[in-house]
């Protein structure tokens, strides 16, 4: 098996992992398989989990590098947790190294989940990603607020499912979304949501959001964005946007004037 990145040569797998709750893998837990990998590996591991539902949380430290995290789909496949309060260390999976890829998992926040009768929302991420070179490959991200914690570094997410309410996809990073589903999930909140709220602190900052052939949809409305700093820069091209997304697309929040 082999993994291409861009323009970059074929990277190859060199050992798999497998991880099964029933026993019948190498482990029972995703972060012990995880953590048996040796710090700055160089060659690239598949950590293959078999389907089920993984109540756990997982951090990929930044010694850890050239992992592939597979399921067996982003239905069959779920890492999900509970914590929340914290816009990045409550996450259910924290990514802090680099040349990472994920396929074919759910990553999900389960906090308010379907505690719908519960009032106001708060920082409950299903993901933060802060390595560089990182791919995401019909991967599903779940969660209400902060459910994408997009934090820093270059990402490429692919035919991914990515669902929230407030400021879903955030940060500060780099990132390509291509053909991917984003989902407007606003439970209980009566009033508009937001999708993404990008960090770009001025004008030379490279960092940005894409999303290139998505569709969004959802319950309720939500606007495209809203400006988390001054120079917060998002493009939809070529994508479907459905009566989910409010007409007016974006919000200046706390910039206006700065358009």
């Amino acid at each position: 098996m082999h993994l291409c990145f861009g323009a970059s040569k074929a990277a190859k797998i060199q050992h798999t992992i497998t991880v099964d709750q029933s026993g019948k893998g190498n482990f029972t837990k995703v972060q012990k398989a995880i953590d048996s990998i040796p710090s700055r590996n160089k060659q690239w591991v598949r950590v293959k989990l078999a389907p089920g539902i993984y109540n756990e949380k997982i951090l990929i430290s930044a010694d850890k590098p050239y992992i592939l995290l597979e399921g067996d789909s982003r239905l069959s496949t779920i890492i999900q947790y509970g914590d929340y309060g914290n816009s990045s260390t409550s996450s259910t999976i924290i990514i802090l190294t680099g040349n990472f890829a994920a396929r074919k998992i759910t990553f999900k926040n389960t906090y308010l989940q379907p505690k719908v009768d519960q009032p106001g929302i708060t920082w409950a991420p299903a993901a933060t990603v802060k390595g560089d070179k990182i791919s995401f490959l019909d991967c599903g991200f779940i969660g209400l607020q902060d459910t994408l914690t997009d934090s820093e570094g270059r990402h490429f997410f692919r035919q991914c499912f990515i669902e929230g309410a407030v400021d879903f996809i955030w940060g500060l990073a780099q990132s390509v979304y291509e053909e991917c589903t984003i989902n407007i999930n606003l439970l209980h909140r009566t009033r508009p949501g937001f999708i993404t709220a990008q960090g770009r602190q001025n004008e030379k900052d490279p960092s940005g959001f894409v999303f290139k052939d998505c569709v969004v949809r959802g319950n309720g409305q939500a606007y495209l964005g809203r400006a988390y700093r001054e120079y917060s820069r998002v493009l939809f091209y070529r994508s479907n946007l459905s009566k989910a997304v409010v007409p007016l697309g974006w919000d200046s929040w706390n910039f206006a004037g700065h358009e």
